[in-house]
């Protein structure tokens, strides 16, 4: 890399690129950030869509266990730049946050575009320069970057440092397609395939079901997958199969059953609240001239679409019999027999291998190369998870690039 003379570079301008790019300028750096983009911020526009969820109020060891196997490594991520200092950092630029009883954590007023407009500001007054329509093309030895220019021209970048901040495979629209990761596979850097995650799942449902129910939503359910791994949560049925924050945090224990046997079945416990001795025993009420929609619903309050689903998937003789009916309302199988397209999917799992970067989010083998978000190989569920990881990771990674550069003056 060159000497500190030369600004800093940001690729990407997604949460976490401007994040990175925020603690940079704002520690008196001068900041290049490079968009693929004709302007940044596409993704975070994107997380609208969901309910902008931007943290969660879970508890510390309860909010690094939502990232699975990495979260050992997110405990200490988190700890440099908590839930609870991504709230101050935006009550800071005017964005009150609430509290929803879900725990999830809004915008009390602001939306999406809100955000942005403030945070972009708050770039422009500390220097930060921006350059859309910028797309990474290679990485020298020497430590240079070449970007495609908006007329198709390449331009030659040599930075002091940079962060990269690409995003994965989903939402390509948005500018992360992935394709970064034959740049830094050039260089050594392990990459794990992108898959989807937080996706809907493909099952084959009737006519009949569709005709009545699509898009309806399947609320208060326990879903649980192959490993015994469970949730609360509520689902949506969808023409090819289903979708919705219940199956979400599920989505890798599926992915890697579909990906193993060709098949996963999910199950669903109906009434979660009722233990099955005692849905048995309202099923053995007499049902009278009742037809059994009627009895359900007001036996169990079974209704709708929950209702034409268990005849969906029960054969006549479980309705025969209470006791099986009864298992199965706390115990529907669903087989699901694919995943959808990552083009489709929230988030994306995979990117670069976490072993390749270190504490503070360098790449070990690219000195004062640093990367944040999603590009970085961990998942998370929806719900607050995936953005506070990207504020998190773009924090850090840009913490990280301000004690290197450190080290290299003391060095030099």
């Amino acid at each position: 890399m060159a000497t500190t003379q030369q600004p800093l570079a940001v690729v990407g301008g997604g949460p976490a690129g401007l994040m990175a790019a925020t603690v940079l300028a704002e520690a008196g750096h001068r900041v290049e950030l490079f968009d693929a983009m004709a302007s940044p911020g596409r993704k975070l526009l994107v997380a609208q869509r969901g309910g902008f969820n931007l943290t969660h109020s879970a508890p510390p060891p309860e909010f690094a266990g939502r990232y699975g196997a990495h979260q050992a490594w997110f405990a200490k991520i988190l700890a440099r730049f908590s839930p609870a200092d991504l709230r101050r950092w935006l009550a800071d630029m005017g964005i009150t946050t609430e509290v929803g009883s879900s725990g999830r954590v809004f915008p009390a007023e602001a939306k999406a575009s809100d955000l942005l407009q403030l945070w972009l500001a708050r770039l422009q007054r500390a220097g930060v320069q921006f350059h859309p329509n910028h797309r990474w093309r290679d990485l020298t030895p020497a430590g240079e970057f070449i970007f495609q220019g908006p007329d198709g021209s390449s331009r030659t970048v040599t930075p002091a440092g940079a962060v990269l901040a690409l995003g994965g495979a989903s939402w390509p629209q948005t500018g992360s397609d992935g394709a970064w990761t034959s740049i830094l596979a050039r260089h050594g850097v392990a990459i794990i395939p992108f898959a989807p995650a937080n996706c809907g799942f493909e099952t084959p449902w009737s006519a009949t079901l569709l005709s009545r129910h699509e898009g309806a939503p399947l609320k208060n359910l326990l879903l649980r997958a192959p490993g015994g791994q469970q949730q609360v949560g509520e689902l949506v049925i969808t023409r090819y199969g289903i979708e919705g924050g219940g199956i979400y945090p599920l989505t890798p224990f599926l992915r890697e059953e579909l990906a193993t046997t060709g098949r996963a079945v999910l199950t669903l416990d109906l009434k979660r609240d009722l233990a099955e001795s005692e849905v048995r025993a309202r099923l053995a009420k007499p049902r009278g001239k009742n037809s059994w929609s009627n009895f359900l619903r007001k036996q169990l309050r079974l209704e709708g679409a929950a209702f034409s689903l268990l005849r969906e998937c029960c054969s006549d003789a479980d309705f025969a019999d209470p006791a099986r009916l009864a298992a199965r309302i706390k115990c529907l199988p669903i087989t699901l027999t694919n995943i959808r397209p990552i083009a489709e999917a929230i988030s994306s799992a995979g990117g670069i291998a976490m072993h390749e970067i270190d504490e503070h989010c360098m790449l070990t083998r690219l000195p004062g190369v640093f990367a944040a978000g999603e590009m970085l190989g961990w998942e998370a569920p929806t719900g607050g998870f995936l953005l506070q990881g990207a504020f998190s990771t773009g924090y850090c990674a840009a913490q990280g690039l301000l004690a290197w550069l450190t080290r290299q003056s003391q060095a030099g």
